[in-house]
């Protein structure tokens, strides 16, 4: 066992999923691989060899870690290049959007084009730049891409409903069973709230239970369509790799859980670890039944793409384009935006929802200023914006 204090309620260190392997830990190590059933590190040809009869791998991802996303594009490339037939599913996309992911894989899109027609920055809030080479790489070796999220009206229905009011319409994106009861899934998902995460953590008991139903089903539709590329495109040797939020696939508690009862293939999942934690402090283990395979890689640091640091209202109000959250040292705290501002455009561009801030900004980079335009009751509000990272190197929040 490899000795660590860390907090009871440490994501890192709880006592749930595998019964093997929930009273021990495993070590981690910079660029190292760890099998966590036996606790030795390994190379990537030794990891493709235990993967042989693994047919669904969920890769467990910091959706603004590019060291994450190396590691996927990275065992990607080594499963591909050993000989196995590689499906890629993917949550950043819904089922709905096939044809276009389709079209991407057969080469018929440029870059430019496929992020406009699939949507991107409307299905998904984080940089392109960040996936790239995993798309460009499928597309080069045509290797076929799997949309596996619900739309997202059907989860949000879940949630503020339940299952009883859902509509049919909404009933035909969901699997017929969805497992919602684990007291373990629940005590996974909750700790990854952080203190004074106020917009979590001070929830009455009944939205909270919404948020975990939600976050079930969740699991459920992305291991469910996961298991339908797998059934229905997949041969003899295939193994889908699942890109997905750590949070889905950490402990078997997630997605594996919900898909489990109705498959008999192999099943794993790799989740990297950064080897220091948000405080600077060192991570030297992890509870041995976090994931099948963990890899070290370097501590977390600001995103590398750079984000304004605000939340628009979205769907959750009237109006989509005003600011709901202003991240704590943030480049728009320092310019003075202002929750309750309505943000009106960016460098001109008009912005008239979360997914229209994400057009505006993927472009640009650290090191940039941009202008933005508010509105704040009936005042209009220019003001420049610089895109300079906190000297506190704390990772900012989401666009």
């Amino acid at each position: 066992m490899v000795a660590a204090a860390v907090a009871a309620d440490d994501v890192l260190y709880l006592d749930v999923g595998d019964p093997e392997r929930r009273d021990r830990q495993a070590p981690v190590m910079l660029d190292a691989i760890t099998d966590t059933r036996t606790g030795e590190f390994i190379s990537t040809d030794e990891l493709v060899e235990r993967l042989a009869g693994t047919n669904i791998l969920f890769i467990g991802e910091e959706h603004t870690s590019i060291d994450f996303h190396r590691v996927q594009a990275h065992l990607i490339r080594a499963l591909h290049e050993s000989g196995r037939q590689v499906l890629i599913a993917l949550e950043m996309f819904p089922y709905t959007q096939q044809k276009e992911l389709d079209r991407w894989t057969r080469g018929q899109y440029e870059e430019a084009e496929f992020l406009k027609s699939a949507d991107w920055y409307r299905y998904w809030g984080y940089h392109w730049d960040y996936y790239a080479d995993i798309f460009r790489y499928a597309r080069d070796n045509r290797i076929r891409m799997f949309g596996v999220n619900a739309p997202r009206k059907v989860i949000k229905a879940v949630r503020t409903e339940g299952f009883e009011d859902l509509s049919e319409e909404d009933l035909e994106h969901i699997p017929t069973t969805v497992d919602t009861d684990s007291p373990e899934h629940r005590r996974v998902y909750l700790a990854y709230f952080e203190d004074g995460d106020e917009l979590h953590t001070e929830l009455p008991p009944e939205q909270l239970d919404g948020m975990v139903r939600a976050q079930a089903t969740w699991d459920a539709v992305m291991g469910w369509n996961s298991l339908q590329a797998l059934r229905r495109h997949g041969g003899p040797n295939a193994i889908v790799v699942v890109l997905i939020g750590a949070g889905h696939a950490v402990y078997g508690v997630g997605s594996q859980r919900q898909i489990e009862p109705r498959f008999d293939g192999g099943i794993a999942a790799l989740v990297p670890v950064s080897v220091t934690d948000t405080d600077g402090d060192p991570v030297t283990s992890v509870q041995a039944s976090y994931a099948d395979f963990i890899w070290g890689v370097p501590g977390s640091t600001d995103p590398v793409y750079p984000m304004l640091g605000v939340s628009l209202a979205g769907a959750l109000g009237r109006a989509p384009n005003y600011i709901i959250q202003v991240d704590e040292d943030s480049p728009a705290a320092a310019a003075g935006l202002e929750v309750g501002d309505q943000l009106v455009a960016v460098n001109g561009a008009p912005v008239s929802d979360p997914a229209s801030l994400r057009w505006s900004m993927g472009d640009r980079r650290w090191g940039d200023s941009v202008e933005v335009e508010l509105r704040r009751d009936e005042e209009t509000i220019r003001a420049d914006v610089l895109l300079r990272r906190d000297s506190n190197e704390e990772p900012s929040g989401e666009d």
